[in-house]
C-alpha cells in the first residue's frame, strides 16, 4: 500500500529499465552540442533530475548513459547499485541511509560504465532521486543486451544475467 501510494503522489510512470520515476527538473539552459563531445547527438541540458522507486519484485536493468549520474536516498530499503566499470571490474555500493552498514546517502556512477540496480534482500522498495549533468537524453541511453554484455565480461556472466531482461 506504502508503495502505490508514493507512484500516486509523485505520479510516477514505469521506466523502460526497470522501476518506476518521473522527471523532476529539467534546466532552461542547455549546453550547445558543439560544446559537448563527440559523443553527443544534439544540444543538453546544463542538469536534470528524477524520483526513482524501486520494489523488491523488479530491478533497473544494465544499461549506461554518457554522463555521470549521481543517485540520491530519500525513503525505504537500501538500493544496491551493480558496476562494470570500463576495465570490466564489477563493483557494488549500497544506497541508504545505515552509516553503520556501508550504505551512503549518495553516491555517483561513471559515465561510461554499466550499472543496474535491486532492493537489498529482505527490503520492499527503495525511493531514490538521481542527477544527470549534462542532463539526461534518451539518445545518451544503451539498455544492455545480455548475450553481448556477457561476451564483453564473461566472469562477470552470473550478475549480468540476473540483471538483464533480453
Amino acid at each position: 500500500m506504502a508503495i502505490q501510494k508514493i507512484i500516486t503522489k509523485l505520479n510516477l510512470l514505469p521506466h523502460p529499465e526497470g522501476g518506476f520515476y518521473k522527471e523532476t527538473y529539467r534546466s532552461k539552459g542547455e549546453f550547445s552540442v558543439g560544446s559537448l563531445n563527440e559523443k553527443f547527438s544534439g544540444n543538453r541540458s546544463y542538469c536534470t533530475g528524477i524520483y526513482f522507486l524501486l520494489t523488491k519484485n523488479n530491478f533497473s536493468a544494465f544499461h549506461k548513459i554518457k554522463q555521470d549520474e549521481m543517485w540520491h536516498f530519500y525513503d525505504g530499503d537500501a538500493l544496491t547499485v551493480h558496476m562494470i566499470d570500463k576495465d570490466g571490474v564489477y563493483h557494488k555500493q549500497l544506497i541508504g541511509n545505515k552509516f553503520h552498514e556501508n550504505q551512503v546517502p549518495q553516491f555517483v556512477v561513471p559515465r561510461g560504465a554499466w550499472f543496474a540496480s535491486s532492493v537489498e534482500e529482505d527490503g520492499e522498495y527503495s525511493l531514490v532521486g538521481c542527477t544527470v549533468s549534462p542532463g539526461f537524453d534518451f539518445d545518451d541511453f544503451e539498455l544492455a543486451d545480455r548475450a553481448s554484455l556477457i561476451n564483453e565480461h564473461p566472469i562477470h556472466k552470473k550478475i549480468i544475467t540476473k540483471l538483464t531482461r533480453i
